[in-house]
């Protein structure tokens, strides 16, 4: 690729076709483009689909968010970077797949509440971008990211998707509106998911740590897990670093290594991916000789 600058990526984007070429696409988004502002985009995703009290019901019933929380939230990390990397179809994507799939089969998990949360991973990331990228996603990353995760949808056995753009985000307000409410089990899955956070940091730092991640949530998020509002001067603090980080960002050469798969902050699996194949990652599957 010819040197383009700071916006050689962008350029490169703009060339591609966002229907036929959406993988590619999405791929330079996350990997290259945007990868800090993607992991915690989709951080606060999966926290929003907490708001929805069967997805926390079954979570809770689970005790996965309880026992094993860094575990989880590397494995959902890992297999969605395989996916984006290698693409859903390649060998190792089709590996990930099975795995996310193995977990979910499990369960009794309405279609309507595997929709919702698909359509977290398409828009949160957007809005999240809109306020804090160091540019906003052009017109060809927003319908991509779509068209990529309808095609992963699709692949999970997820139906009814929208065709269009506009209609899935329709959906996705629509049945927040619809089920968005306090229930304990939000509470405790939320709380489990802000202890994690925490862990991240050193122990005098963890509890601002889990204030930060609150000073981003909206009310209504705050509302359904039962949490008060962090303080204003926080909130404050919190935009504007974010804000600072993407100035200086926008300074930066282009990234030229992507970094999807490589995670080195994962606890889980060390040194991954080199040793491991996505097929390790996630709970084994059921012993079929158990009786």
């Amino acid at each position: 690729m010819a040197d383009g600058g700071r916006y050689r990526w962008l350029r490169r984007i703009e060339a591609l076709d966002p229907v036929g070429d959406h993988h590619e696409i999405y791929r330079i988004s996350i990997g290259y483009e945007f990868p800090f502002d993607y992991q915690r985009a989709l951080e606060l995703a999966l926290l929003r689909t907490y708001c929805v009290p069967s997805i926390s019901a079954l979570l809770d019933a689970t005790g996965e968010f309880r026992l094993r929380a860094q575990q989880r939230y590397d494995d959902t990390a890992l297999l969605m970077a395989e996916m984006a990397e290698h693409g859903y179809d390649s060998p190792r994507g089709r590996q990930a797949l099975k795995v996310i799939n193995r977990a979910h089969h499990r369960y009794a998990i309405s279609n309507d509440d595997m929709r919702y949360v698909l359509s977290t991973f398409v828009y949160e990331p957007i809005e999240w971008l809109d306020r804090f990228g160091w540019r906003r996603l052009h017109e060809h990353e927003r319908l991509a990211a779509f068209h990529y995760y309808r095609a992963v949808g699709t692949r999970m056995g997820i139906r009814d998707v929208p065709n269009e753009f506009d209609a899935f985000w329709d959906f996705k307000r629509e049945y927040e509106h619809a089920t968005f409410r306090y229930a304990p089990t939000n509470q405790r899955i939320a709380e489990h998911t802000l202890d994690l956070f925490g862990s991240w940091y050193p122990r005098p730092l963890r509890r601002g740590a889990r204030l930060g991640v609150v000073a981003l949530l909206p009310a209504e998020l705050r509302t359904a897990f039962g949490l008060p509002a962090a303080p204003r001067w926080l909130s404050t603090v919190v935009t504007g670093g974010l804000r600072t980080r993407a100035g200086v960002v926008r300074l930066l050469p282009p990234r030229r290594t992507s970094r999807l798969t490589h995670a080195p902050r994962n606890r889980t699996y060390p040194g991954y991916p080199h040793g491991y194949r996505p097929t390790d990652l996630g709970a084994p599957p059921p012993d079929l000789n158990r009786h």
